[in-house]
């Protein structure tokens, strides 16, 4: 693969920093100054969920319940909870909540964030992530039921990541426009989207729990992760995400910047569609899964800060299982399989990407493929477009695709069921017997049976490889040196919970 040189790559950042003409040179405590990879696709939170949104509108919105630091499930907008059957569970609303257009938060805009994000009409990306809720009702302005199909023990899990909109607003102004100027309840108030260019936010003073320390935020759009960490490194942005091991490396002696690491729930993974040729045939599959040296992408591009895994789910979640074994990396055997494959193994095969990734990973993968014998090609588009395919289903989907998932949520529900399960427009992948094992899984509060279902579901992936799980990613951020920043393992970057320090 080629790799540019590390000159070129600073004076190509370096340019890219002059051409910010519009920013301010330098950033300063009155206002937070973040680079991201892409602009928000969507600020709406219901319609979208990568991360370059996740980023921004959680801060915007608060959810029925969050986790704290410590990673346990705690309120939100909800004090409390009781489950009145194995299919409804009770919640209990705080009363002093207020949208930042001042009305109050009420139980009707439970109900109808949940109602909506689950209306299979409305068409959100996240809606196997709360289909099996059947129904949400308010029964008092601070009291609010929800009703499953079924015991749902991923419910509250899930819940983490279910951002409550105003009804009024949202109805009266319709869905786009909402997207445009949306009006949440959380420490940071939508303020303007230059669009290509950034997203501000100004801190919520009526915020009712933790107020933000920043006045003001700015979230830019800068695709090129050289002219993010120049960035840090020149004193115009106090963080940036989505940096890459030798990024890391390279912060350790800056003298205004620091690296922030952290392992997260995220796993990288490789998926093929085994609807279509040339992966209908396992014997390639598997091909494509012994030719992949895990070890050697962790230890040789990613610093060794990864952890390559066996299974499609990290120990972040719920659902792991320790000790399980799937193919590991066996380039003679990957040969012998493409060659039993015949001429079907020489077809062009399209592995799809985007910037957001990091392609060295893609590239050393390609090359991998091709070792075995196969015939790949990287396309790549921006982060919009690849997720609209990813999710289109398998007659539309690529032949590969390069992925890393996280549900925000830490539980296998999030991670197995969108990527396996029929109904999802994520799988590429059909099998009956792993869809009813999925379906068991999300159907019993009884913690044993769920795991032994999802050992399952990964022996079944680890034998016929619809996706060939990679590593446990972590996060890497840059940051000003006075930014105090915890990373999570579900990658929530909360501006209230952030400060600076003298």
């Amino acid at each position: 693969m080629s790799i540019l040189s590390r000159t070129t790559h600073v004076a190509a950042a370096l340019a890219a920093v002059l051409a910010l003409g519009a920013v301010p040179a330098q950033a300063s405590k009155e206002r937070l100054v973040v680079d991201l990879v892409n602009e928000p696709s969507s600020l709406d939170p219901q319609v979208q969920w990568n991360p370059d949104s996740y980023y921004v509108y959680r801060n915007i919105f608060d959810n029925l319940v969050t986790r704290d630091d410590k990673g346990e499930i705690v309120p939100q907008v909800a004090t409390s909870w009781k489950y009145l059957s194995d299919t409804e569970i009770e919640f209990e609303l705080r009363p002093d909540i207020t949208f930042h257009d001042g009305s109050r938060l009420t139980a009707d805009d439970v109900a109808y964030s949940v109602k909506r994000i689950t209306d299979p009409k409305f068409g959100s990306p996240q809606l196997g992530q709360f289909d099996k809720i059947t129904d949400a009702t308010a029964l008092s302005p601070t009291k609010v039921k929800l009703t499953t199909n079924g015991a749902y023990p991923a419910l509250l899990a899930q819940l983490v990541k279910l951002s409550i909109v105003p009804k009024a607003i949202v109805e009266a102004v319709g869905k786009d426009a909402f997207n445009l100027k949306p009006i949440g309840s959380g420490p940071y108030k939508f303020e303007a989207w230059q669009r290509g260019v950034q997203v501000s936010l100004v801190r919520n003073d009526a915020y009712w729990g933790d107020k933000g320390p920043f006045p003001a935020v700015i979230f830019r759009a800068v695709p090129d992760g050289a002219t993010r960490l120049a960035n840090l490194q020149a004193g115009t942005s106090d963080l940036g995400v989505t940096l890459d091991s030798d990024q890391a490396g390279q912060l350790k002696s800056a003298t205004k910047a620091k690296a922030l690491i952290g392992l997260t729930e995220r796993v990288a993974y490789l998926r093929l569609n085994t609807v279509k040729p040339p992966f209908d045939n396992v014997k390639l599959r598997l091909a494509a899964a012994y030719a992949i040296d895990k070890e050697g992408l962790v230890d040789g591009l990613l610093g060794g800060f990864d952890k390559p895994v066996s299974q499609l789910l990290t120990p972040a979640s719920f659902g792991w299982v320790e000790g399980l074994k799937g193919p590991s990396y066996d380039l003679a055997k990957a040969k012998a399989l493409v060659a039993e494959a015949g001429p079907a193994a020489k077809a062009e095969i399209e592995l799809s990407t985007s910037p957001v990734f990091d392609q060295r990973i893609v590239q050393a993968i390609q090359q991998q493929l091709n070792d075995a014998g196969l015939n790949v090609k990287i396309a790549m588009s921006d982060m919009a477009s690849y997720l609209k395919r990813s999710q289109a289903g398998p007659e539309a989907t690529s032949t590969l695709s390069f992925g890393r998932w996280s549900c925000a949520c830490q539980d296998a529900d999030g991670v197995l069921f969108p990527l396996i399960h029929k109904s999802s427009g994520w799988s590429a992948y059909r099998n009956p017997k792993a869809d009813s094992l999925l379906e068991e899984a999300r159907q019993t509060l009884d913690k044993d049976k769920r795991l032994a279902a999802y050992k399952q579901v990964h022996e079944i992936i680890a034998a016929e490889a619809p996706l060939v799980p990679l590593y446990q990613a972590v996060v890497i951020y840059g940051a000003t040196k006075n930014l105090q920043f915890k990373p999570t393992p579900n990658e929530s970057m909360f501006l209230n919970r952030m400060s600076w320090t003298d």
